[in-house]
């Protein structure tokens, strides 16, 4: 139930996706019956359609249009401006709840102050799982994701090791360096202290820097796969053919960049995930 001095804020960032949206808000009305929320909505190069959206169904959302493309970070900063939740969730638009998702992440939240973020299990729509719980970048991970050296043995170890495969395949909720941003809460009170999302990304590793310091602030970063919500996912920066991609994939291209300036901005420092467990 929409309430204007609500315990959760729901944030929705959207890029000219008005279908999507809009199944995403229905999702959530369906879902969050028992819960005092507000939405908000940060839309990048808002066109025709979607202002119609708000203007006809969903006139209780409080909508933040932008004329040009504000980038993930921005828009999810938007939102943070203008929420009044002691909790945040925060999703993407092309996010649909199912199973009263919203209400187990935010009763997982509240039991346990020392987590700062908890991201439910990602699922396509033929019902397999997204890897969407990491750990930290390195060097080697960008090479091998990039390129044919991806196939070897080794590094099928590697990205196995960062893809948390065997963390996984228990089923257990469990730690992670980070999280996709694409459906994460935290709280109020974590985000006060940790700051917005980096405004020198324009697009991916945001969450990256976000979770990492979280972890720097003394709050965990969860994955708690009990919980799960649909995502329809589109990898637009995959490409084993680096050349090529960097060349012609505007996504890769952004992708590159972003880890350049995560990792000169990091560069010396330990994982502070690792950290955390040795002071504990």
């Amino acid at each position: 139930m929409q309430r204007t001095n609500p315990k959760l804020s729901i944030i929705i960032t959207s890029y000219q996706n008005p279908e999507l949206l809009r199944l995403c808000l229905e999702s959530i009305k369906k879902n969050a019956k028992d819960l005092e929320y507000e939405t908000i909505v940060a839309d990048s190069s808002t066109g025709e359609q979607t202002y119609d959206l708000f203007k006809e169904d969903f006139k209780e959302t409080l909508f933040i249009p932008n004329q040009k493309n504000k980038g993930f970070g921005g828009l999810v900063n938007q939102g943070l401006k203008k929420a009044k939740g002691d909790f945040l969730f925060i999703i993407n638009a092309d996010i649909i709840i199912k199973d009263n998702a919203i209400k187990k992440l935010l009763e997982f939240i509240e039991k346990d102050d020392t987590v700062g973020i908890v991201a439910p299990k990602l699922i396509n729509f033929d019902n397999s799982v997204q890897q969407s719980c990491f750990r930290l970048y390195s060097l080697l991970t960008i090479i091998y994701r990039r390129t044919f050296l991806g196939r070897m043995s080794f590094a099928k170890k590697h990205l196995a090791n960062f893809l948390m495969k065997k963390e996984q395949k228990l089923g257990n909720i469990f730690d992670a360096d980070w999280v996709m941003g694409s459906a994460m809460m935290t709280r109020r009170k974590a985000v006060d202290k940790i700051g917005p999302y980096d405004k020198r990304y324009f697009m991916y590793f945001e969450d990256v820097d976000w979770c990492r310091r979280f972890w720097e602030s003394g709050y965990r970063v969860v994955y708690n796969p009990k919980v799960k919500v649909f995502h329809y996912h589109g990898r637009a920066s995959a490409s084993r053919n680096a050349f090529s991609s960097v060349l012609f994939n505007k996504y890769t291209r952004a992708h590159i960049s972003s880890s350049i300036k995560y990792f000169i901005k990091f560069a010396g420092k330990k994982n502070p995930h690792i950290e955390f467990n040795q002071g504990n």
